[in-house]
């Protein structure tokens, strides 16, 4: 299309930020954009679960975790990371899930923690950034959801969503209690 003619359209068919919101699924003026939330998913045995994104520092591929003392069984130990001293937890284990050998599709989600700190979870599979409205996050419908306040869909199968800031802080109360 040419200047003249997007020119001579964008007379018909009103201002240029009509046409960009209805061309982005956002609708007229009238209508809000309903927020979205961004969440990182991944796989832990046959489920997926999801954090936040905005906890995320980066992903990392498997690399030798360094076992460590009189720490709880589901903090597998330490990783180098350009200098950096991670710990490394299991997610899987936090969870209830039974532990397993890590694979080739095994990665590890740096996570911003407090006060400066970065923790690393060790997953089965990365999936991928899902951008999901929030009129479709669903509260847990028990009493006290744990360490899983919320869930999503994706396609036809639920994801939960992981509170990390609960797991994390499990972690390391029951780590205190071991020394």
């Amino acid at each position: 299309m040419s200047v003249a003619q997007a020119s001579a359209r964008k007379g018909r068919s009103g201002d240029w930020l009509t046409l960009a919101r209805h061309a982005a699924g956002r609708g007229g003026e009238g209508e809000e954009a309903e927020l979205l939330r961004e969440l990182l998913s991944f796989r832990l045995a046959t489920a997926s679960y999801a954090i936040p994104v905005e906890r995320v520092r980066e992903i990392v591929r498997l690399r030798e975790i360094t076992p460590m003392p009189r720490v709880p069984d589901f903090v597998k130990g330490v990783v180098a990371l350009r200098g950096e001293i991670v710990q490394v937890v299991d997610m899987r284990m936090c969870l209830g899930i039974e532990s397993r050998e890590p694979t080739r599709t095994s990665r590890i989600i740096v996570l911003h923690g407090d006060e400066q700190r970065v923790t690393g979870v060790l997953v089965d599979a990365v999936q991928e950034v899902m951008r999901v409205p929030e009129s479709e996050i669903t509260v847990s419908s028990s009493g006290d959801a744990g360490m899983v306040p919320e869930l999503c869909t994706r396609g036809d199968e639920f994801v939960s969503i992981v509170d990390m800031d609960r797991v994390l802080e499990d972690g390391a109360s029951d780590s205190d209690d071991g020394d």
